[in-house]
């Protein structure tokens, strides 16, 4: 057992992270030839991680470079060597020693995420990705580079950002005749263009920060979001849930949200649009079906779930831009309606600020923005009207650019969907990956605020992390295909806020009662899978990765919090929130920021709570009730 060499392309650091957390030394395959393809992936890691540290925001990539160069000087200390110089038994002795500190072990699973994303992304090439079949070919936008724009041009209204919201505002603005323009930071990518490419090449180029935006807190939360022509609804999982009656009536009562009452046309326009209907059984997956037979053991209530997916064909990359057309995220379904009345879109441009004239008799009002051309230099485009529709995370700097970040409650009221995931280990071969990546809903506990969905990844793309390092971590990787895997997002307490100007600072500190449901989602999921036949359930908690029964998940969840299980989050909203109240709400009932004419907000960040459920619906039902009710329908 050799010395791990540096591999071109590869820090080398980051080529002992690899070797120590996934060493290539395991049970080798007989077959000479199998042998051989098996070294060739595994070589292939280093590079490839350098290549996704480097995808990410400066924050995680010095924190990423930190812990390699970390647990190569303690590799130093120990053995006078570094990792990379170490041969596996003393790699993993080094590993070893670091995990007998139980306050490491939340440190391991974060360093452990982006080699699991390197090495699933070799091992996918390797085994040959199969070419997706284009369902259809995309729909005609009218799209214009920003280094290709007009420096100075007028329209009638402008709308930041092109995903549910944005795109949702500017088809409701040109169907009425407005000359629209839609400015969207990140690029635009055809659906033959997803199919071209592995699935880890788009990740970084379809999600902002290269997937890894933090909400720091305790414990800190992963919060990927999107950016593209599109939004986040190209790298969604294409769960279309409608806004609970409950959650309206809340909105309507307790906030004074007036869209909220007379929401239930604009959900129904929304589900035509995006073509929203039940999964079928044939294309769920091993992973769903799994799901809805543990389901039926305890009587719980569970079905496949209602997706924007027609013709869906089981490729399950959804999170990384359909490749064959089948999910109907925006760039698909709204924008080409936006485009075909009149609209237009200005892709790789960043708005530097709203641009108000402050003495317009009857107040200060907007008369257009000031983007950043994606080449260098600036552009302007005036307009009486300019709708904000850049997310949750976004909105509150952007607003606070423009002068217009007085109110004190912007960028605070932050909700999201907190969530974790276990996984269980079947005797058949499951290869969660083929089929639908989210598949079923069990609904038994979402009265309690808990929500289950049957998701599966591509290997080492999803927020499930396998246990152990070394040897054992291989063997985990190479056994993949046995789990199930599934999900919980609960229902949480506002706990958030958006700082900053230029740079976006997330804040977020999960809630006591928020902590108890994780945990009771964790103890859920595990008794669905076991009630379907897993042999074991992996936990995601480093203390204890594995039960095999029910008893024993219930004793090691009575010995821990959720800050000790792996929790990411998806779903921001309401950090510009619309309500009666002018203390409580940035902006009014109808969706108009305060203090200012001309400005809407129609994206998440205008919801006033947490909806729930996913919330591609409920985004896009708000900004078109918001933008009929500018035009005073």
């Amino acid at each position: 057992m050799t010395a791990t060499r540096r591999q071109p392309g590869a820090s080398r650091s980051l080529t002992g992270l690899a070797a120590a957390l996934l060493p290539e030394e395991r049970e080798a395959p007989e077959d000479p030839a199998a042998r051989q393809a098996d070294g060739s992936w595994h070589a292939r890691v280093p590079a490839r991680l350098e290549s996704v540290v480097a995808s990410m925001p400066l924050p995680a990539r010095i924190g990423i470079r930190a812990a390699a160069a970390a647990l190569d000087g303690y590799a130093v200390v120990r053995t006078g060597r570094r990792l990379a110089a170490l041969p596996a038994p003393e790699r993993e002795s080094v590993l070893g020693s670091l995990g007998a500190r139980p306050a490491l072990l939340p440190l391991l699973d974060v360093v452990k995420v982006p080699v699991l994303l390197a090495a699933g992304t070799e091992r996918m090439v390797q085994q040959g990705l199969p070419a997706p079949a284009l369902l259809r070919q995309d729909p005609p936008l009218d799209c214009t580079p920003s280094d290709e724009w007009p420096a100075c041009s007028t329209a009638d209204a402008v709308v930041i950002g092109s995903g549910a919201g944005g795109a949702t505002a500017a088809r409701t603005l040109a169907r009425a005749g407005l000359r629209v323009v839609v400015l969207e930071e990140g690029r635009h990518h055809s659906t033959a263009s997803f199919g071209r490419r592995a699935p880890l090449d788009r990740f970084a180029e379809l999600y902002r920060d290269g997937g890894a935006t933090v909400a720091l807190g305790n414990p800190p939360l992963l919060l990927p979001t999107g950016r593209a022509v599109g939004g986040t609804t190209v790298v969604n999982s294409g769960t279309c849930y409608r806004t609970p009656d409950h959650v309206l009536a809340r909105w309507a009562r307790e906030f004074g949200f007036a869209p909220a009452a007379r929401l239930g046309p604009y959900l129904d326009d929304a589900e035509r649009t995006l073509r929203v209907a039940r999964q079928p059984l044939d294309v769920l997956g091993s992973n769903g079906r799994i799901a809805l037979a543990g389901a039926e053991r305890l009587g719980w209530q569970a079905a496949p779930l209602r997706r924007n997916a027609p013709g869906c064909m089981g490729s399950c990359q959804c999170v990384v831009g359909c490749p064959t057309g089948a999910k109907q995220s925006v760039q698909l379904s709204v924008l080409p309606a936006a485009c075909a009345a009149g609209a237009r879109i200005v892709t790789g441009a960043r708005v530097l600020r709203i641009l108000v004239d402050p003495d317009r008799p009857g107040g200060a009002r907007a008369v257009g923005v000031r983007v950043a051309r994606e080449g260098g230099g600036t552009l302007e485009i005036l307009a009486p009207l300019v709708v904000v529709a850049a997310g949750a995370l976004q909105t509150p700097p952007l607003l606070r650019r423009s002068g217009l970040g007085g109110h004190p409650r912007l960028g605070r009221n932050l909700s999201v969907h907190p969530a974790t995931s276990v996984a269980g280990r079947f005797a058949e071969p499951v290869t969660a990956w083929e089929g639908v990546l989210q598949s079923v809903g069990v609904e038994e506990l979402h009265s309690q605020g808990v929500l289950i969905e049957a998701t599966a990844t591509p290997p080492g793309m999803g927020s499930f992390v396998l246990p152990g390092t070394g040897r054992e971590l291989r063997t985990e990787l190479d056994d993949a295909h046995s789990l199930a895997t599934l999900g919980a997002m609960i229902a949480d307490l506002p706990s958030g806020r958006v700082l900053g100007r230029d740079r976006v600072l997330v804040r977020y500190d999960l809630a006591r009662r928020d902590a108890d449901r994780l945990v009771a989602a964790v103890r859920a999921m595990g008794r669905l899978l076991l009630a379907a036949g897993a042999q074991e359930v992996l936990t995601g908690i480093p203390r204890a990765p594995r039960v095999r029964t029910l008893a024993e998940l219930d004793d090691v969840l009575g010995r821990v919090s959720a800050r000790q299980l792996h929790l990411s989050a998806y779903h921001p909203t309401g950090t510009a929130a619309a309500g009666a109240d002018p203390e409580r709400f940035p902006a009014d009932p109808a969706g108009r920021l305060r203090g200012v004419h001309g400005v809407l907000i129609a994206d998440a960040s205008v919801l006033p709570g947490c909806p729930e459920v996913n919330p591609q619906l409920s985004i896009m039902a708000a900004a078109h009730a918001v933008a009929d009710l500018r035009l005073g329908r």
